[in-house]
């Protein structure tokens, strides 16, 4: 990765960072303070909850992300370190589908009239189980990379010592 891109993608994460942050304080003083009356068919305090636990999941990726960009820049990426962050991704991703789901299920109620609307907020809970699994698929194409790496090494190793 060049220099440019790692400082664009950085700079990405944390005015991304920022803003989920800056939400959440939004969401917990309107939570708190109970000066937003709950006009509207769904009570607003369980959607606000779910809404900044949606973005603590955000902010996971966001973390573990700028860490194996770390990696990457450094050359440590080809490691078993990575993996904790690459699981963090994909817990963080799951997390976010199962709080997509329980927002779709407290929405479902009030579309009796239209069920097409809760069909496809589940579809697109299972769009978000999805990215998890092309995700999951990734760790799997850097734990066989782990792997060359590893026995690459150890084959230099016993070439440097026939040599």
């Amino acid at each position: 990765m060049g220099k440019l891109t790692v400082r664009a993608l950085r700079a990405v994460l944390v005015i991304v960072l920022a803003g989920t942050v800056f939400v959440q304080a939004g969401l917990l003083w309107a939570l708190v303070g109970g000066s937003d009356p709950e006009v509207g068919s769904l009570p607003l305090a369980p959607l606000r909850v779910i809404t900044i636990l949606g973005m603590v999941s955000v902010q996971v990726v966001l973390v573990c992300v700028g860490r194996l960009v770390t990696m990457v820049r450094r050359g440590t990426v080809f490691s078993h370190a990575a993996f904790r962050y690459v699981d963090g991704v994909i817990a963080a991703i799951v997390a976010a589908a199962l709080l997509w789901f329980v927002v779709t299920g407290l929405n479902a109620p009030g579309q009796r009239d239209d069920p097409g609307v809760t069909v496809i907020m589940g579809g697109v809970g299972l769009a978000i189980l999805g990215v998890a699994l092309i995700v999951l698929v990734l760790r799997m194409l850097l734990a066989q990379a782990v792997a060359r790496d590893v026995e690459a090494s150890r084959l230099q190793a016993e070439l440097d010592t026939v040599i």
